[in-house]
């Protein structure tokens, strides 16, 4: 399995070390390289890679605001020059945490944490070509900020969406965290075939739904696993029943 690979770090001789070591790992291919968290946004979208070598602190935004903002995130190694930002890394899921200067044999233990995490899931990066927007299962995982905290949330734990204005709240067993996305961007985003729009204020994720049972004025009531009851307005009731051929 080849491995497409982006590495991000604001100084070019970092950028020319991590060339040279990845160099002894064939199954890594460089497909490019970013100097700051806008330019990766950017290269991630369009070169859709499967692992990123991160920097934490660039110009314009840290690795960690990088990933805030991706909608579906590769598997990540962190290499840094400083070592404060380890528990914050970890926390975020990455696959390792590399401080420089970088030893070869400590890049190849990284390396094989993600060779041995590529085998176990399919990369969140990785989308066919046919797709310049992938669209996102319960097989992907979003990185959110909560407060002061940053983690992944895999998509198959998200019970439901809220929308909250021009934010949306992601009910997980994670917790309910607030993102800068519409609910109707996330709508376009979702696969149908796992999330269903309940209503003005609700998507959600049809693998939580317990039972539905009839509600007031021709309308459905959700009922999810977790204990949780969302309403389906009347028009979304009617599309329910018709997408479960009830």
């Amino acid at each position: 399995m080849t491995l497409r690979t982006l590495i991000v770090d604001d100084e070019r001789l970092a950028r020319s070390e991590m060339r040279r070591l990845l160099a002894a790992h064939e199954d890594l291919e460089i497909v490019g390289e970013a100097t700051n968290a806008d330019e990766a946004e950017a290269a991630v979208n369009d070169l859709q890679p499967d692992l990123l070598f991160l920097d934490v602190q660039m110009p314009g935004g840290s690795g960690f605001d990088l990933l805030e903002r991706l909608d579906a995130v590769p598997f990540v190694v962190f290499s840094t020059a400083y070592d404060a930002y380890a528990l914050e890394a970890f926390e975020v899921s990455a696959l390792d945490y590399l401080v420089k200067p970088i030893e070869p044999e400590r890049l190849a233990e990284a390396v094989q944490r993600v060779r041995e995490q590529a085998k176990a899931t399919q990369p969140q990066g990785a989308v066919a070509e046919a797709e310049p927007v992938p669209t996102l299962s319960t097989d992907d995982q979003v990185f959110v900020k909560d407060g002061k905290r940053y983690y992944f949330v895999q998509l198959a734990d998200v019970r439901y969406f809220a929308s909250e204005g021009n934010y949306t709240r992601i009910v997980s067993s994670k917790g309910k965290p607030l993102v800068h996305r519409s609910l109707r961007y996330l709508e376009e985003r979702l696969d149908p075939n796992c999330f269903f729009r309940a209503s003005r204020q609700h998507i959600i994720n049809l693998h939580w739904v317990e039972d539905v049972v009839p509600w007031f004025g021709d309308k459905i009531l959700a009922k999810l696993k977790d204990g949780s009851e969302i309403e389906l307005s009347r028009r979304r009731s009617k599309q329910f029943r018709e997408h479960l051929k009830l």
